[in-house]
């Protein structure tokens, strides 16, 4: 089993589960580079999953499904184009024609239905979480959000991080500036601008990465705590109030 980022628009990248004649499809934004994808390789979709309902994320869905008659598994409290399958979080979904089964999480924040897709040892989780950054608060609120990455924070700390975006070397820049000491930050900077340079895709990244470098998912450490506290210019508490400093402060940039 591979997985496979398809670019579309500027940044997006659609994450393509499949082998040499299937595919599992996420978060199709645009039909063009997915069809162009598939008919280059003989691979046939076999399901679509909508982690939320942004037009880049959803966008692609309505022609993909009038080529080919696939299942559309997405939130159901959201208006997903040609969704069949509605989901809330908790399920766990089982594709046949790859055999494979995906554990769904409810992770309201960047909108108050995304969902995220846990299995193969990754996480699919949209605009939640991005290596060093996590998504705007478009619906949700600070401590739905900070739920949310506090559960992704739980899964093994090897679980492969599968972002719809390439955030990376922007979402360093600000992490810099919150811990410019962190020397994993440094060494995955480096390490990212190579990637970059060579026109190859920051993700995925593995989740202990993520906690040692995203000061998303480092709301309790005290590095981070510090900062956020001196920029909010009065002292903060490690968990909601610390994440919700930093996210406060990202917007600002």
């Amino acid at each position: 089993m591979k997985v496979t980022a398809i670019p579309a628009f500027r940044d997006n990248y659609v994450w393509a589960i499949h082998d040499d004649h299937a595919a599992i499809l996420v978060d199709p934004g645009e039909a063009a580079p997915i069809l162009t994808w598939l008919e280059a390789r003989q691979v046939k979709p076999v399901a679509i999953l909508v982690t939320h309902h942004h037009a880049d994320h959803v966008g692609g869905i309505k022609d993909i499904t009038a080529r080919h008659a696939v299942p559309v598994y997405g939130p159901a409290l959201e208006a997903i184009p040609g969704r069949t399958h509605p989901l809330r979080g908790g399920e766990t979904l089982h594709i046949d024609a790859l055999n494979l089964s995906f554990q769904v999480l409810a992770t309201p924040g960047h909108t108050l239905g995304h969902l995220c897709y846990v299995g193969q040892g990754g996480l699919f989780c949209g605009d939640t979480l991005f290596s060093c950054g996590c998504g705007r608060l478009f619906e949700g609120t600070p401590a739905q959000m900070h739920d949310s990455l506090s559960r992704i924070r739980s899964l093994p700390p090897e679980t492969q991080i599968y972002s719809a975006h390439e955030y990376t070397l922007g979402n360093l820049a600000f992490a810099l500036e919150v811990e410019p000491d962190n020397a994993a930050l440094h060494r995955k900077l480096a390490e990212v601008r190579a990637l970059r340079d060579q026109g190859t895709p920051t993700l995925p990244v593995d989740l202990a990465t993520e906690i040692a470098t995203n000061p998303f998912l480092r709301f309790d450490e005290p590095s981070v705590i510090v900062a956020a506290s001196q920029h909010a210019g009065y002292p903060l508490q490690p968990g909601l109030a610390a994440f919700t400093a930093v996210r406060a402060w990202k917007d600002e940039a």
